[in-house]
């Protein structure tokens, strides 16, 4: 960990200025930049809409495409494979199934309709390779394990379609582990859920512990033999909710060699009120709207961000919450995973634009090019090479 901090009053009264780099500082769009929550997916399949053009906030609730990714704020990252969780039954673990493979198509299919521009990446190196390129970086992970059913073989399905980043649990239980949102049915991992770990690390899949319950996430850190990521957690120190992780086990990630990559979601209470709510369903159904409707959506739901928004925050309480998790964990044990298209962002940090104000803020606090590089990408990298290298199957 770095030396002496700024006191984070004094951080936080700097407001959002900015002052010139000194001599040699790498600027943000210098830094190979990863964010590894991307739920952007949800808008791949809607009718008239492209990933590779730019999207007005004001009429497109997107928070990411390739022209803001490409102007320096974003190199890359792992665009998910989200499946609601369903019913823990033959037919529902079908359906779940075709979802997430075809979702996984499509994230194909767009990204080849851009192959100057961005790229998928199955290893560390090829992330690495595609930097220097001067492409864009498109690793893919699941959100939610339940369509594997009662097969954890299945894994190795998606691992030869390029996930490199799994989660066993969404926000209910369900046949392989406990959700810090629902009660208790396992008290951690089920007998399947060890043994969809087992199939992970031998796969060199590396396991994402974002959504797990307290339970779960510590027998994760018992029985992996890699380190473990969170894709998208806060830290419970800014906001008590079971959604969160507490700073004992932020230590003991870190001491196993993981990370946690810092969201925006869950710094305060979920609004889903009245009109907020029934917005956020039609939203997580977005591909199916015409596009005047989809335009309108758009545009209610950043009314309601005046007067109702999702989160109750701002810019400044995260960057407080990410100098404390950088505190208890270390700059080798951070990241970033905003949960961008998936309900993250807040006043102020509104889409990826607003990521080289973190980078600015981090530099006030002290840190150094070297600790940014690590908290950008590097760290991450270092946890997919860690998966790698201990992958036993052929």
């Amino acid at each position: 960990m770095r030396g002496a901090l700024v006191p984070l009053a004094a951080l936080l009264l700097a407001g959002c200025a900015t002052t010139p780099h000194s001599a040699g500082r790498t600027s943000h769009a210098g830094f190979l930049t990863l964010d590894t929550h991307l739920d952007t997916p949800t808008h791949f399949d809607r009718p008239g809409w492209s990933f590779g053009e730019r999207h007005d906030p004001a009429t497109d609730i997107v928070q990411i495409d390739l022209v803001r990714m490409e102007e320096g704020a974003l190199d890359g990252g792992f665009f998910v494979i989200f499946t609601d969780q369903g019913p823990l039954t033959a037919q529902g673990y079908a359906a779940a199934l075709a979802h997430a493979r075809a979702r996984s198509d499509l994230i194909d299919r767009t990204l080849a309709g851009f192959p100057t521009r961005i790229g998928p990446a199955r290893t560390a190196q090829d992330a690495r390779r595609l930097n220097r390129a001067g492409r864009l970086i498109a690793f893919k992970s699941i959100e939610n394990s339940y369509p594997l059913g009662e097969d954890v073989s299945l894994l190795r399905d998606f691992y030869d379609r390029g996930v490199r980043l799994a989660g066993p649990v969404h926000s209910r239980n369900n046949q392989f582990a406990d959700s810090s949102e629902d009660k208790p049915r396992w008290n951690g991992l089920s007998p399947l859920g060890r043994q969809w770990v087992a199939e992970a690390n031998r796969l060199g899949i590396v396991i994402d512990a974002s959504h797990a319950s307290d339970q779960t996430l510590d027998q994760l850190l018992d029985i992996s033999t890699t380190p473990i990521l969170l894709s998208h957690t806060s830290a419970r120190q800014a906001f008590d909710h079971p959604r969160n992780l507490d700073d004992d086990r932020i230590r003991r990630l870190a001491a196993q060699g993981g990370a946690i990559c810092v969201s925006t979601i869950y710094m305060s209470k979920l609004n889903l009120a009245g009109e907020r709510g029934a917005l956020f369903d039609r939203y997580e159904r977005i591909g199916e709207l015409p596009p005047a409707d989809q335009v309108a959506l758009a545009r209610r739901w950043r009314e309601l961000d005046a007067t109702a928004p999702l989160w109750d925050t701002d810019f400044e309480r995260y960057m407080a919450m990410v100098l404390h998790v950088i505190e208890v964990a270390g700059v080798d044990h951070v990241c970033f995973g905003a949960d961008w298209d998936g309900g993250g962002g807040i006043r102020g940090m509104e889409d990826i634009s607003a990521l080289p104000k973190v980078t600015e803020r981090l530099r006030k606090a002290g840190y150094s090019d070297a600790d940014l590089a690590k908290m950008w990408g590097g760290n991450v990298l270092r946890i997919v090479e860690a998966a790698e290298a201990k992958r036993t199957a052929r």
